[in-house]
């Protein structure tokens, strides 16, 4: 059984400024924690885009897929993983529903639709001559930022290693 541990934390997140506080996770949120780690670095953008080479839609299919897994994960768990421990004021739930409502929710509604107009009104041409693409891989360079820190979160959570590099080849930088 791992250990409780305290962590304390100050996520940067545009638009809100920040999440801070304490969070003493209990065994399930240990465990909730891995599976969305598991979840996050293993898919777009932090599972490796190229903006060269890499698909704006699949990206886009991929941070939905994750978005729906993270709310699976929170139904498989139940409520006790967004209740606070002890007094303290943090909850994986309340994590894992601020990545999903204020890191991921605001690309997703900003850009599914606008990419969804362009496939519909330009069915033959490549996604890589959509007049959108740079501003998408500027956009979507940030929630890989946000996301990095949240699965560093939950890695020290599972007291686990990171199992991500950061490299220049998987940058989203246009």
């Amino acid at each position: 059984m791992p250990k409780l541990i305290s962590v304390r934390l100050d996520l940067k997140l545009p638009g809100i400024g920040g999440i801070s506080g304490t969070w003493e996770p209990d065994e399930s949120e240990i465990k909730a924690a891995w599976e969305l780690y598991v979840e996050i670095v293993t898919r777009t953008p932090l599972g490796g885009f190229s903006p060269q080479d890499g698909s704006v839609r699949e990206a886009l299919n991929s941070i939905y897929t994750l978005f729906d897994t993270t709310r699976g994960i929170l139904r498989s768990y139940g409520p006790s993983v967004a209740r606070p421990k002890s007094g303290k004021e943090l909850s994986f739930g309340y994590l894992a529903v601020s990545m999903l409502n204020f890191v991921l929710r605001p690309l997703l509604t900003a850009w599914h639709p606008r990419l969804q107009v362009w496939e519909r009104d330009n069915p033959s041409l490549s996604e890589k001559e959509w007049s959108g693409r740079r501003d998408f891989l500027m956009a979507l360079n940030e929630v890989e930022d946000q996301l990095r820190q949240y699965a560093s979160l939950f890695a020290e959570v599972a007291e686990i290693p990171e199992l991500m590099e950061e490299s220049d080849a998987t940058s989203t930088t246009a």
